[in-house]
């Protein structure tokens, strides 16, 4: 439990590539200090330095947007934009202010940078420097113009007709303000936000409009408060934290300012497909189903993505109550919407490439001037799309019991780089595909994962890659050609320490377990040499997540700690139960208004396979977890008390509608809007039928899953007499512990709780 960085060693994260292919750069901390430090491998000479901090400053930053020929990039650094061009490396700064300046663009016929300062978008001449405003969005109401009153208008007329130098004076001052509004340079149009934000400006390819997103807050949610109770100052200082879930959320706009006609319109959602069509979950509610009438669900914009000529334009649209998205045409002009593409789930849309939230347009891009792609759960499973914009023909590029999880598309738009798990549920591969669709060629055998990063001019791969027992490193190989396939990674770090080599690191074997429903459940299984006849069930949190894989898992003290486990001869499993990551639509969606139903059930499915496999002894099974997997252990306890004769709560939701409003919202809807779903899927309601021993470890500034949580089933478990639970508080801890003394508090209190009630 001690700091990782000291005695296991840090790998290498952050990777990308210099602009020349001929450098990796990765944060990396070798020398175990405070804080990761940037590195570089050469390709030439294969050696690894350290990157100075002068040098640093001098090199080009990260990401950004190429021309169409790739020739430059354009990038924000530290708040200015600058440009580098490929044919020397030379890099440009092209604005130094103190305020910030923000995604630059090229401008549709490539002569200009756009980019946003402030509210507003302005433009920059490559050829001329010349800066241009291109719109003028102001917070607050635009002041009324004063009109002058009856009596005020009658002595003005008076005074004019009895005075000939007055109205001469008066002729002569209209007459110069006339031509000096002539002579004014045109300037967009002024456009007050009154209490709303403005975020997600975009300027058409030919430069005739500028699309945009309003935001209205509602300033009635109520934000809820964290103490934090040990503090420099010695008195008790308040966080602020997030709003609970069915709290009022904001309302978006889509707008479109017409540069020529100096005009802005709001673009209409009321036609969409579906719009009006209400959830199925409201035949629950007789009185709230009969009351819909025809009610039009509120939606969020993303894009418009406009191809490269700039004749099409694509909107991603996806509705606030998570269960629809729509990919469709839109005209900038006539600001009509025409569908290409809808996602209905009466759970939630989400998946690899997708999103699982409204405010994500997921993996979309333009492969030629019609056609679109993009990802969609369609099959059940995540998989790469393209549709033709002015047909409106579909053609599915992959298909499969699989997901395709991460995209990279060459810049001839002739190739897609694709991470798939078709190997295995528990692998990810890295695959080439010709973006027509098609056969898909592996490009890297090597079983477990890898992350790629393809070098600017795609003839390299930068790769991170790690197996179940063995932490990332970074490798290095060329990308291999159709006659050169037995390429092979090269090896680039060493991060693990002598320390933490050596102990054999036990690499657990991925099975499948029958679920009472007949379904395959994806699980790790650490076998003890010699075993006590006692086995723990570890259950991982975040809800959508995979854990049961053969690379190295972000629980990786988690990992250890089975490791010690095991080798005091407990039989230990961790399975990805229902809503894990990385099985598809059906799996992912599985809890839909019941959290604590199939997730326990796939839990309590590998407890009694333990028993019949591994003759475990019925009584002799704990089960433990952090936040979701916290949640479920109190669910386990509280209504299976038969399964488990013991667990350990870490940082536990104990009641949904306490929970935020993203995440929760997804899958049980809203509290005020669906009660019984989250009555069906608190634990504070079945606290009365807590039997065996339970353990919560919670952290007091915990701004994720709150400490009021635990505070609220403490009171409820106090005023039902139940006398077999314990709750360790960590008062300077948030939702992922920090300090190595309370990891240490935390595991030795579970490994305790499992020595002495198993």
């Amino acid at each position: 439990m001690r700091d990782p960085k000291i005695w296991i060693g840090t790998s290498p994260s952050d990777v990308t590539w210099a602009d020349d292919s001929r450098t990796i750069y990765f944060n990396w901390n070798p020398d175990k200090n405070p804080s990761d430090s940037l590195y570089g491998f050469s390709i030439a000479d294969k050696k690894i330095t350290k990157i100075p901090i002068a040098e640093r400053k001098k090199m080009a930053g990260r990401n950004g947007v190429y021309n169409r020929q790739h020739t430059l990039r354009l990038y924000e650094k530290n708040g200015d934009i600058h440009l580098i061009g490929y044919q020397n490396f030379a890099i440009r700064q092209i604005t130094n202010t103190v305020e910030r300046e923000t995604n630059p663009i090229f401008s549709g016929n490539e002569q200009s940078i756009i980019f946003t300062r402030g509210n507003n978008l302005f433009s920059i001449s490559l050829e001329t420097g010349l800066l241009s405003q291109l719109t003028d969005f102001k917070s607050g109401a635009k002041k009324p113009e004063s009109k002058p009153g009856e009596q005020e208008k009658f002595l003005k007329e008076d005074q004019l007709a009895m005075f000939e130098v007055l109205k001469q004076r008066k002729d002569k001052k209209e007459a110069g303000e006339k031509t000096t509004e002539a002579e004014k340079p045109a300037h967009p149009k002024e456009i007050y936000l009154g209490e709303k934000n403005v975020s997600n400006q975009l300027v058409s390819p030919d430069g005739k409009f500028v699309a945009y997103r309003l935001t209205q807050m509602d300033k009635s949610a109520k934000p809820t408060i964290v103490p934090n109770y040990v503090t420099e100052s010695g008195f008790t200082e308040d966080l602020p934290a997030r709003t609970k879930v069915g709290a009022p959320g904001s309302d978006y706009e889509f707008w479109v300012y017409d540069i020529k006609k100096d005009t802005a319109r709001k673009v209409s959602m009321k036609d969409i497909p579906g719009i009006h069509d209400k959830p199925d979950y409201l035949k629950d509610y007789p009185k709230q189903d009969s009351a819909w009438k025809n009610k039009e669900r509120k939606t969020v914009v993303h894009g418009p993505f406009w191809s490269e000529n700039g004749e099409n334009a694509v909107v991603v649209i996806r509705s606030l109550d998570g269960k629809d998205r729509w990919i469709m045409t839109f005209n900038s002009d006539s600001l009509s919407l025409k569908l290409l593409d809808r996602q209905r789930d009466e759970a939630w849309i989400g998946g690899p490439g997708i999103g699982g939230y409204p405010l994500s347009a997921g993996e979309t891009g333009w492969l030629d001037d019609h056609t679109f792609y993009f990802q969609s759960e369609a099959t059940g499973y995540s998989h790469l799309y393209s549709v033709d914009v002015l047909t409106g023909k579909k053609i599915a590029l992959t298909s499969g019991k699989f997901e395709v999880q991460n995209v990279t598309l060459s810049k001839d738009k002739k190739t897609f780089y694709l991470i798939t798990n078709e190997v295995h549920p528990g692998e990810q591969h890295l695959y080439r595909m010709a973006s027509t669709g098609g056969q898909r060629e592996r490009l890297i055998q090597n079983p477990g994962a890898h992350e790629v990063t393809l070098s600017p001019d795609e003839t390299k791969l930068a790769i991170r890659y790690s197996k179940s027992n063995v932490p990332w490193e970074l490798f290095w190989m060329d990308n291999p050609s159709s006659s050169s396939k037995n390429v092979q990674p090269e090896r680039i770090t060493n991060s693990v320490s002598k320390e933490f080599l050596s102990y054999a690191w036990r690499e657990a074997k991925v099975v499948t377990i029958k679920s009472s429903d007949g379904l395959p459940i994806y699980a790790r299984i650490y076998e003890p040499k010699k075993s006590n006849g006692k086995a723990v069930v570890f259950v991982h949190g975040a809800g959508y997540l995979q854990n049961a894989h053969k690379w190295w898992s972000q629980y990786f003290r988690e990992y250890m700690f089975h490791n010690l486990l095991t080798d005091k001869g407990y039989t230990v499993l961790d399975l990805d139960y229902r809503a894990s990551s990385g099985y598809g639509r059906d799996w992912r969606t599985g809890i839909y208004r019941f959290m604590g139903g199939k997730d326990l059930t796939d839990n309590i499915d590998g407890a009694r396979w333990l028993t019949k496999t591994y003759g475990i002894n019925s009584k002799n099974i704990g089960v433990y977890g952090g936040s979701y997997g916290g949640f479920i252990t109190l669910m386990a306890l509280f209504t299976t008390p038969d399964i488990f004769s013991a667990g350990a709560a870490l940082r536990p939701v104990t009641d949904w509608a306490a929970y935020n409003h993203p995440y929760t919202a997804n899958i049980l809807n809203e509290p005020q809007a669906d009660s019984l779903a989250y009555r069906k899927s608190s634990p504070i309601y079945y606290a009365a039928g807590l039997k065996n021993p339970l353990l919560i470890c919670h952290g007091m500034v915990d701004v994720n899953v709150h400490y009021q949580d635990v505070v609220r089933l403490s009171q409820r478990l106090i005023e039902l007499g139940k006398n077999n639970w314990e709750l360790a508080s960590y008062p300077m801890e948030d939702h992922g512990f920090s300090e190595a003394s309370s990891w240490t508090d935390e595991y030795k209190r579970i490994f305790k709780l499992f020595e002495e009630k198993l």
